[in-house]
């Protein structure tokens, strides 16, 4: 048992895999590609999954990436889920800037607080999404947002499980 331990490849103080710093941006543009899956909707039920990865890895870790990511990220993002320009640019923004003062004032969270925390940002984001399609001039009910906000809220710890996966993969060796 000691020669097997010895004989591991696995070297204390080697660090993550290569290009780990990258991977959460690029597991974050992998979730807005999900919205080039051929799913014919006429309500628009299914998530942002985008927008759900960069929440998940946010709550995760605050130091995977710097804060401006958030900018071309949400570009990347209105380019493959067709949004009007910047619009995913200045909500994932606002989200980061608003998720960072949470950090500041929050002592501990356990998983109940960041699933609300991710419930309440995921309802902010779709209420600032309905308001400027009303000023755009498309005419919905506000309640026409709840079905992707009720899907986005209960798929939130699944996306949240796949992240803290990868994570726990691009920090090995």
């Amino acid at each position: 048992m000691v020669r097997a331990a010895l004989s591991t490849k696995r070297r204390i103080g080697q660090g993550p895999r290569p290009g780990a710093a990258y991977l959460p941006a690029v597991s974050v543009v992998a979730g807005s590609v999900l919205a080039a899956l051929p799913i014919v909707s006429v309500s628009g039920w299914y998530p942002d999954f985008g927008f759900l990865v960069l929440i998940a890895w946010r709550l995760l870790r605050a130091d995977a990436w710097p804060a401006w990511w958030a900018a071309p990220l949400g570009f990347v993002n209105d380019v493959l889920t067709g949004l009007p320009i910047g619009m995913s640019v200045t909500l994932w923004a606002a989200i980061m800037i608003v998720m960072d003062l949470v950090d500041r004032r929050t002592i501990w969270r356990d998983y109940w607080i960041e699933w609300a925390l991710a419930a309440a940002l995921i309802l902010a984001a779709e209420s600032f999404e309905w308001w400027l399609a009303g000023l755009n001039g498309a005419a919905f009910a506000f309640q026409s947002i709840l079905p992707p906000v009720v899907v986005s809220v209960l798929a939130f710890p699944i996306v949240a499980g796949l992240v803290s996966w990868i994570d726990r993969w691009r920090l090995r060796q």
